[in-house]
């Protein structure tokens, strides 16, 4: 099964990707870590990426999709993968569209992670994570289950997003809400869009989208 999730910053995808990739062996493809990973490995698509970077550009639509297309080749990907942080723009999704179509698969559904802006806010600023594992906590919602210590890997060092204050959030919500946006009516006309409450607590937002995977499963 293959999935975007859609939702603005800090609605908890990258939260909820991780989960569906446990539970349902799913593989969570992350365009930035797609993008290092590229270039470490000397692709030729990595190397177009690397010139553009070293040149301070930005990497192209094109290019992105190119890396994307290499990694859903990977046997890895073979029973389903999430998109992790794209698309972002309605030229991206018909790219990806077409990308999908030539190597003969589909996208199955793209959930929309439905929120309430100022808690969105809250739940950015407040949020931290591991710098040795990247596991995800928050100061009011999710501390770690023993104070100063990673419950994933153990360790005590932990890191916060420079760009995780008030006034840049409000202009990435902005920004998701020009740009991103868009793509709810896409999917919506393409009958593959679903919505859960992303407001609810973690675990109830993963039944959400598991009932949501389930029925379309059953279809």
């Amino acid at each position: 099964m293959n999935l975007i999730l859609l939702g603005p910053p800090g609605a908890g995808k990258g939260t909820q990707s991780q989960r569906l990739a446990d539970a349902r062996g799913l593989v969570q493809l992350s365009t930035g870590e797609m993008l290092r990973a590229a270039v470490k490995a000397g692709t030729e698509i990595g190397l177009k990426a690397k010139a553009v970077m070293e040149s301070g550009g930005l990497v192209s639509d094109d290019i992105v999709i190119g890396i994307i297309a290499d990694r859903i080749k990977k046997p890895d990907c073979a029973d389903g993968f999430i998109l992790d942080g794209f698309p972002r723009t309605l030229a991206q999704a018909v790219g990806l569209d077409k990308l999908l179509k030539d190597s003969g698969t589909s996208m199955d559904a793209v959930i929309e992670m439905k929120v309430d802006d100022s808690a969105m806010i809250e739940r950015i600023v407040g949020r931290f994570s591991c710098s040795n594992c990247g596991a995800g906590y928050h100061d009011t919602f999710q501390q770690p289950k023993t104070e100063g210590v990673c419950d994933k890997c153990g360790k005590s060092d932990f890191t916060r997003r420079a760009d995780d204050n008030e006034e840049t959030v409000k202009s990435r919500l902005m920004a998701y809400y020009r740009e991103t946006a868009p793509l709810i009516g896409y999917y919506f006309a393409k009958d593959k869009l679903r919505a859960v409450d992303g407001m609810a607590p973690i675990d109830g937002v993963s039944r959400q989208i598991g009932a949501v995977l389930d029925e379309i499963q059953k279809a």
